[in-house]
C-alpha cells in the first residue's frame, strides 16, 4: 500500500473511531426504550436541523446528484433539487412544532404510535400497517447506503466490494446498537460537517484544476445540458423535451418530505419547540447550498471526465463515482492532499451513514415497539425491550447487506423508489392527522395501503406499460394524490371521530397558534 493509500486509509479509520466512540458515550444515557428510540426529546435546535438533513441527503447528495447531472444535465437534477428545497422548508414550517406538541401530548414515540394515539385505533391495526409499510421500504433504502459506502471503499482501496460494503455495515450497526437515537443524531451532526466540507474542496479543486470559464463552455456546447426545459445524455447524444408533465412529477420529490419517519422523528425530539425557527433556518439553507454545489460538481465533471482526470462515465451508476474519483485525484498530490481527500472520502462515507442509522433505529422501532408490544401485546420490561431492539437493528441490517450485494446498483434509483413508498404512504396521514380534525382511522388506513400498493403498481406495472407517455411519470405523485382523496371520502363516509380525539386535536390546534 502507498503512502498515498495508508494517509486516506488513518484518515478515515480515525472517522470511524469516532462515530463508534459517539456510540460508546451515548450507551450509557439509554434507561429504556423511548431513550433509545427518541432520545428523551433532549435534542437542541442545531443537531435538530443538521441531523434530521443530513439523514435526509444520504449518499444521494454525494453521489447519486451529481452523477445524474453529469450524465443528463440540469433539467432532471435542478427540478428535483427545487422540490426537495420547497419540500424541506414546507415540512420545518407546517409540520414540524404540530407535530412536536400532538406527539408529547400523546406520549408518542414513533410515527406508527403516533398515528393510532392520534385517531384513537385501540386495536393497533394502524400501527401494524404502518410499521410493516416502514420496514418494507427502509430496507432497500438502508440497502443504498450500504452500496454507497461499499462502492467508495472498493474503488479507493481496491478492496472486494462485498468486504468493504459490509466493513461499513458493521460500523453503523455498531454505534447504533451502543448509542441509539442520541448517537445517531450526535453523529449526523458531525457527518453533516464533513458532508459540507467535502462538497466544498470537491468543487473549489474542480475549479482550479479545470477552470471555471472551460467548465461552463465546455458544457455549453452540450445540447440540452444547460437548459432546464431539455434532458439529454452526454453519453449517447440523445435530446429530449423536458416539458410540465416531467416538471411536475420530479417536483414531486418535496411531497416525500411530510412521510419521512427517519426526518420528522427529530421533529419530535426536539427539547423545546419554540427553537424550532433556528432548526428551519439553518436546516433549509444548508440543503439549499449543498444541493446546489453537488449539482455542479456534476457539471464540473463532464470537463474532468472529457481531460481525462476522472474516468469516461457510461451510465449514472458509474458517474456516482465522480467525487470519489475527483478525492483520488487530490490525495494523489502528496501526504496532506491525501488526508484531505480522505476527508472528502469520510464525507461520502457520511453521506451514507447518516442516513442508513436513523432508518435502521426507525424500521427497528417499528417491529419492536409497535408490532411485537403494541399490536402483539407482549410485555417486555425495560431491559428486554432495549435487547430486543438492539437485536432487531442487527437483524434488519443482515438483510440490508443482502440486498446491497449488487455494486451495479444505482444509488439515485433505490432511493427514489423507497422516498416514494414512505411519501404516499405516510405523506397525506401525517398532513390529515395534524390539519384535519374530521380525518378518522378508516379513511387513514384506506389511504395508507392505497398509497402503499399503488407505488408498487404504478412503479413496476404502469411505468413499464406505458413507457414514454404522460403515465410514464413518478409513482410519488399519483399514489400521493390517490392516498389524500381516499383519506376524504372514507372520512366522511364513516363515522365522524371520538370526541376525546376532536377534543385533543382542539387543544393542540390552539397551543401551536
Amino acid at each position: 500500500m502507498s503512502l498515498v493509500s495508508i494517509c486516506i486509509a488513518i484518515t478515515i479509520v480515525c472517522y470511524l473511531l469516532m462515530m463508534i466512540g459517539v456510540g460508546l458515550f451515548f450507551s450509557k444515557k439509554n434507561k429504556n426504550s423511548d431513550d433509545f428510540y427518541l432520545g428523551g426529546r433532549h435534542l437542541g435546535p442545531l443537531v435538530t436541523a443538521m441531523s434530521a438533513e443530513a439523514s435526509d441527503m444520504s449518499s444521494w447528495l454525494l453521489m447519486g446528484l451529481p452523477g445524474l447531472a453529469l450524465i443528463t444535465g440540469i433539467a432532471e437534477a435542478s427540478w428535483t433539487a427545487i422540490g426537495l428545497a420547497v419540500g424541506t422548508y414546507l415540512n420545518w414550517l407546517f409540520v414540524a412544532k404540530r407535530l412536536r406538541i400532538y406527539t408529547n401530548k400523546l406520549d408518542a414515540v414513533t410515527i406508527p404510535d403516533f398515528f393510532a394515539k392520534r385517531f384513537g385505533d385501540k386495536h393497533n391495526v394502524l400501527t401494524l400497517i404502518s410499521a410493516l409499510f416502514i420496514v418494507v421500504f427502509f430496507v432497500p433504502y438502508t440497502a443504498s447506503g450500504f452500496v454507497g459506502c461499499g462502492k467508495l471503499f472498493s474503488s479507493i482501496f481496491g478492496i472486494d466490494y462485498m468486504t468493504a460494503m459490509v466493513s461499513c455495515a458493521a460500523v453503523i450497526v455498531l454505534y447504533c446498537i451502543l448509542g441509539g437515537f442520541l448517537a445517531a443524531s450526535t453523529t449526523d451532526f458531525v457527518q453533516s460537517i464533513i458532508m459540507s466540507i467535502a462538497l466544498v474542496v470537491v468543487l473549489g479543486f474542480s475549479f482550479k484544476i479545470a477552470g471555471f470559464n472551460t467548465i461552463i463552455d465546455n458544457v455549453k456546447g452540450i445540447e440540452g445540458y444547460l437548459d432546464v426545459f431539455k434532458g439529454c445524455n452526454v453519453t449517447d447524444g440523445t435530446v429530449g423535451s423536458y416539458g410540465a408533465l416531467p416538471i411536475a412529477s420530479t417536483l414531486a420529490w418535496g411531497l416525500g418530505y411530510f412521510g419521512m419517519p427517519h426526518i420528522i422523528l427529530r421533529f419530535m425530539a426536539i427539547e423545546d419547540e419554540k427553537k424550532l425557527h433556528i432548526s428551519r433556518r439553518v436546516g433549509s439553507i444548508w440543503v439549499v447550498i449543498s444541493m446546489s454545489v453537488a449539482i455542479f460538481i456534476g457539471i464540473c465533471g463532464y470537463t474532468l471526465m472529457k481531460n481525462g482526470i476522472v474516468p469516461a462515465y457510461e451510465t449514472n451508476a458509474d458517474a456516482e463515482r465522480i467525487i470519489i474519483d475527483i478525492a483520488s485525484k487530490i490525495a494523489s498530490y502528496g501526504v496532506l492532499p491525501a488526508v484531505v481527500g480522505g476527508i472528502i472520502l469520510a464525507g461520502i462515507l457520511a453521506s451514507a451513514m447518516s442516513t442508513a442509522d436513523s432508518q435502521l433505529l426507525a424500521a427497528s422501532s417499528s417491529v419492536t415497539q409497535n408490532i411485537v408490544q403494541e399490536f402483539l401485546h407482549i410485555k417486555l420490561s425495560s431491559k428486554a425491550s432495549m435487547i430486543l431492539a438492539r437485536i432487531m437493528v442487527l437483524a434488519i441490517s443482515l438483510i440490508a447487506v443482502f440486498l446491497a450485494t449488487n455494486p451495479d446498483s444505482s444509488v439515485f434509483r433505490i432511493v427514489s423508489f423507497a422516498w416514494a413508498g414512505f411519501g404516499a404512504t405516510f405523506g397525506p396521514v401525517v398532513l390529515f392527522a395534524l390539519f384535519w380534525k374530521r380525518a378518522n382511522k378508516w379513511g387513514v388506513i384506506s389511504g395508507m395501503i392505497g398509497g402503499g400498493v399503488l407505488i408498487f403498481v404504478w412503479k413496476f406495472v404502469v411505468r413499464s406499460a406505458f413507457a414514454g407517455t404522460w403515465l410514464d411519470i413518478y409513482e410519488l405523485l399519483p399514489a400521493f394524490l390517490f392516498n389524500a382523496i381516499l383519506i376524504v371520502v372514507v372520512s366522511l363516509v364513516t363515522a365522524q371521530p371520538d370526541k376525546e380525539i376532536t377534543e385533543k386535536f382542539d387543544e393542540v390546534v390552539a397551543q401551536t397558534k
